[in-house]
């Protein structure tokens, strides 16, 4: 049986460093404004590709650009620049919806992957698609016994992309979900004229609204004042049958996150993808994956579509309902590598012996640590506070332009 392949979100250099150390197969990416997260993170530029290719080459990770939004005339130069850039960058492949991006990307003789945004929901189209594309992500509103379907018929008739090979599937598995049909919205776009289409969602269906009978002006009593906003997919407790689908990529939402919250998901989704293939996969470590993926950035989880379920499992509100957050406490200063000492000038907050501390940088990624011994001032302290300089033993590099943070309970309301 051929491993899943786990695909992680990465909006920065943090968020890579995190998918590369956590296990991910491959990362996709955006560059510039040309994706569907050009205003909700801070996207790569041309000139980042050779560092990201590089690094993800030293680890075996295939690095997918994406291309996937609405493409007009004044784009188009903008699109062949960044194809034959990221075709010189050695980048595996091109995530695309437009048709433009498609056939500039095979030009460049650049694997190509359809978006979730073309909407595929049966075999027919992914048979059109072989003529450009050997790799598929399925419609986000497809059940698991429809994805299967297609798989086996892909198997069956043996349906080859332009590589020579099987079609393979990508479905979604972890993150975000809204009320677009495939990610295509349109609420943005004529409420403040600005596209989600085009990467610049400003989040309409996250927003409490009161829903008013314009006729008799009745005010329609909901028991969910967040109607628009689904709770986030999680698939990790039904992995087993997402698996028996027969998809070869799951991909994890999430290029506008955190590095801790890339960190965590791919860890879990890694363990668990292991696990099934090594024949431990249990509801046992099912509820500790969950307890971990409950700790970074969720609006409550759900199934989504995959269990045959209607639509409706809305969040209760407008932010996370993670059982922790991350609070800023200072800088790294220096690193002794002969004794793995790492130097933190502390900005705020305060650090006590047996915090939880997260570290993330360019380099470094998002790791985390639980803190053992300190000396603050170069004296041997419980406690650190503002202004301080606290030196901690940290068994991998730490950098000047590293942060350090305080991982702290945040509580959440039923």
């Amino acid at each position: 049986m051929q491993q899943i392949e786990l695909m992680a979100p990465a909006g920065n250099f943090e968020s890579l460093q995190a998918a590369l150390d956590n296990g991910a197969n491959s990362v996709y990416f955006g560059v510039e404004q040309l994706n569907m997260r050009a205003r909700a993170s801070i996207n790569f530029t041309l000139d980042d590709l050779p560092e990201i290719s590089r690094r993800c080459q030293e680890k075996g990770v295939r690095t997918y650009l994406t291309l996937n939004t609405i493409i007009y005339d004044h784009d188009l130069s903008i699109v062949k620049t960044l194809v034959k850039k990221a075709k010189e960058a050695n980048i595996t492949a091109v995530i695309a919806m437009d048709q433009a991006v498609i056939a500039m990307a095979r030009e460049h003789q650049m694997e190509v992957h359809i978006s979730t945004q073309i909407n595929i929901t049966n075999i027919e189209t992914v048979k059109f698609y072989t003529m450009f594309a050997d790799t598929m992500v399925l419609s986000r509103e497809l059940s698991l016994r429809q994805v299967k379907k297609i798989t086996e018929q892909i198997e069956k008739e043996q349906i080859k992309g332009p590589s020579g090979r099987l079609v393979e599937i990508e479905i979604f598995g972890h993150g975000a979900l809204c009320m677009a049909v495939s990610g295509k919205c349109y609420l943005s776009l004529h409420s403040h004229n600005s596209s989600a289409n085009r990467g610049a969602c400003k989040q309409n269906c996250r927003k409490k609204y009161t829903v008013i009978d314009q006729e008799s002006g009745f005010e329609m009593e909901i028991d969910n004042e967040y109607i628009m906003s689904p709770k986030d997919l999680c698939t990790i407790d039904f992995l087993e049958e997402v698996v028996d689908a027969g998809i070869k990529v799951l991909k994890i939402e999430g290029r506008g996150r955190a590095p801790e919250y890339v960190a965590q998901v791919i860890k879990c989704y890694r363990e668990a993808i292991d696990s099934i293939e090594e024949g431990t996969y249990s509801k046992e470590k099912v509820i500790g994956w969950m307890q971990d993926l409950e700790k970074v950035y969720n609006r409550g989880f759900w199934s989504g579509y995959y269990l045959g379920q209607k639509l409706g499992e809305w969040s209760k509100g407008s932010g996370s309902h993670a059982t922790q957050k991350k609070v800023y406490i200072g800088k790294g200063v220096h690193y002794y590598p002969k004794t793995s000492i790492a130097e933190f000038k502390i900005e705020a907050y305060d650090l006590s012996l047996g915090d939880t501390i997260l570290i993330t940088g360019p380099t470094t990624g998002s790791k985390e640590i639980t803190v053992d011994t300190m000396l603050v001032n170069d004296e041997q302290l419980e406690k650190g506070g503002k202004g301080d300089s606290v030196t901690i033993p940290i068994p991998f590099r730490v950098r000047p332009s590293d942060k350090l943070y305080k991982i702290v309970e945040n509580k959440v309301e039923a």
